[in-house]
Parts: C-alpha cells; sequence; structure tokens
C-alpha cells in the first residue's frame, strides 16, 4: 500500500514524471513500432510541460527502502516485545510522504540532509483496510538523513512505548494465579499450558477447551479499572492462536447497571498472531461509567469438533499525562 500526500504536489509530480519516463524507456525497448513511440513521447512532453519546476529543478528522486520496524520494551514493567507492526508512515521535513506496507521502497523529492521520521503503523482491530499509526510508539527521528537522487538508503530501525505510556493489566500467564477468571455465562474454564507446541513465549500461555458439553466461554479480567476517557487512546493487546472466534469487549460499571459491549470478534488463526484493539470510542462514550473490566467470550461453532483457543501476553494500554 502506497498513499502518496496530495497535499504536496510537488512530490507528486515529480514521482509522476520519473515514473512515465521509465514507462517510456520500457515500452520503446518493447514496441519499436515509431506510432507507438510517438504517441507515448507526446504524452511524456504534455505531462513534463504540464508540471510546475521543483525546488533545485529535482525531477530524478531519491528512494528508501525500510524492511521492518522493530519494537524493544522493558520486560519486567511493560511486558513482551511481540508486535505486528504492519506499516511505515513516513515524513520529510515534518510533510507526510505516505504509508508504505513493508518491505516498502518508495521515492522521494528530495536530495540532501532531510529530517526524515518513520511511524509505526499497525491493523486496527485486525482489519487490513483500517490501518493507523500506532499511539503508543515513539517515532523514530533521524534529523540529517541523507538522501542522493537515483540511490537508495535503507532504514530498518526500533521503536519503543512512549515514557507516559501505562499498563494497568498486564496478564502473560507466567504465574501461578491468572488474572483473566471466568465470568457468569461461561460454562468452560481457562488454564495455563506448558506444553512447547501450544506456547507463545516464555514458560506458560492460557488454553481453553470448548467441546459440546461446555460449548461456552467468558473470561473476564479480574481487576476493574478506571480509564482516561474525552478520545484519549486506550487499546487491548493480545496474542492469540485460536480454533473458535472470540470476541473482545469491555463491561461498564454505572451507578445503575453493568452494560456489555462487544468492540471485536477475532477471526479463528491456526498460528500465533497479535492484535491491537481499539477500545477508546466505547470508553470515551461510557460519560457515567465508574470503571472498566475486559472480557474476552467465545461460543464453540459447528465446523471444529473440539476447539481450542490459546491467549498470551494480554495488555490494557493507555497513556497518563502531566497535569502540569
Amino acid at each position: 500500500m502506497i498513499i502518496f500526500n496530495n497535499e504536496n504536489n510537488r512530490n507528486t509530480k515529480g514521482t509522476l514524471i520519473y515514473f512515465t519516463k521509465h514507462l517510456f524507456y520500457k515500452y520503446f525497448s518493447m514496441h519499436k513500432n515509431l506510432y507507438f513511440f510517438v504517441s507515448i513521447l507526446a504524452l511524456l512532453l504534455v505531462i513534463l510541460n504540464s508540471c510546475e519546476k521543483f525546488e533545485n529543478d529535482q525531477t530524478i528522486p531519491a528512494f528508501i527502502q525500510i524492511d521492518t520496524i522493530g519494537f524493544s520494551t522493558e520486560i519486567s514493567q511493560q511486558g513482551t516485545a511481540s508486535h505486528n507492526i504492519t506499516d511505515a508512515w513516513v515524513y520529510v521535513d515534518d510533510q507526510l510522504i505516505g504509508a508504505f506496507e513493508m518491505p516498502a521502497k518508495f521515492p522521494v523529492l528530495a536530495q540532501g540532509n532531510h529530517k526524515v521520521e518513520i511511524r509505526a503503523g499497525i491493523k486496527l482491530n485486525g482489519i487490513a483496510a483500517t490501518r493507523v499509526i500506532y499511539p503508543f510508539f515513539k517515532p523514530i527521528t533521524l534529523e540529517n538523513c541523507r538522501l542522493t537522487p537515483d540511490s537508495v538508503t535503507i532504514l530498518n530501525m526500533s521503536t519503543v512505548y512512549y515514557d507516559n505510556t501505562v499498563f494497568p493489566w498486564i496478564e502473560d500467564f507466567e504465574n501461578e494465579s491468572v488474572s483473566l477468571v471466568e465470568g457468569n455465562n461461561s460454562d468452560t474454564t481457562i488454564n495455563i499450558t506448558s506444553v512447547d507446541s501450544l506456547v507463545f513465549e516464555g514458560n506458560y500461555s492460557g488454553i481453553i477447551y470448548l467441546d459440546e458439553d461446555k460449548p461456552v466461554f467468558e473470561g473476564v479480567s479480574y481487576e476493574a479499572y478506571i480509564l482516561p476517557q474525552l478520545g484519549s487512546p486506550v487499546f487491548i493487546e493480545l496474542n492469540y492462536k485460536i480454533e473458535n472466534i472470540i470476541t473482545a469487549g469491555i463491561y461498564t460499571q454505572t451507578q445503575s447497571q453493568i452494560i456489555s459491549s462487544p468492540i471485536v470478534n477475532i477471526s479463528k488463526s491456526d498460528k500465533w498472531k497479535k492484535i491491537y484493539i481499539n477500545i477508546s470510542p466505547d470508553v470515551s462514550s461510557a460519560t457515567n461509567a465508574l470503571d472498566f473490566k475486559i472480557f474476552f467470550g467465545s461460543v464453540k461453532t459447528d465446523d471444529v469438533e473440539n476447539p481450542v483457543i490459546l491467549l498470551d501476553n494480554i495488555k490494557l494500554v493507555h497513556k497518563i499525562y502531566s497535569t502540569k
């Protein structure tokens, strides 16, 4: 996926010129028909003449290549460093160049030393069509990144959580007591497993078995949490490998009732995956809430006889802001 910044007309036009030139050379070598040659040449001249001049008359772009963005944590305080960073949102001199699914190589109409900023992007709620910058990852900033026309600058770097990111709840299933407890609707339990083929990382993962006699699971955070509102980002992070669809959501406790809000259905996966679940809108809209609990639920479907649900590294994530 490449999204060029439409506000930056010079970059857009320059890129168009560059790729039109290459289109011309490619097709001329393949089709030596004179009429075809003249038609392509005329099209090229129209595009060239219609475009305004670039700074320093630059028409040949530099290239930036980003294969991956790494991520690290202070494990004792921030939990796992597993991630699912899929995209690089790239800014040059504070102007958005585009959002690029990695690995990516893309043109930039700039040369010399420039400020380049890379922000880590994710699939919101695991949906490929909703790609956003993850609000808890620090941007990677290079104040003097040298860009050379027709050359490739490779940038494979790593990010961390913002310093003001907090984790009210982390459940990594490494302790005997599990803070994800069975809800009132559950007829089965969550346990921990140490079987190597089932564990994501560390020594243990959480495991739930569903069958005909016990087809319903509901796991609820043991603690209730006071969460920031007014549009402040609040997310759940989760590693999962599941043979049955699960639903993630929140319970909102008010003075008079408890409200269940399912937020996302997580599809089956025979491989371990990471998902970032945005609960911000539901938290912010609950203006009369006293506190919140997180829940995961699943009802056995007919396509798998005895589905197994594996969970790991549940994190409740938000930011704290200075009151000064």
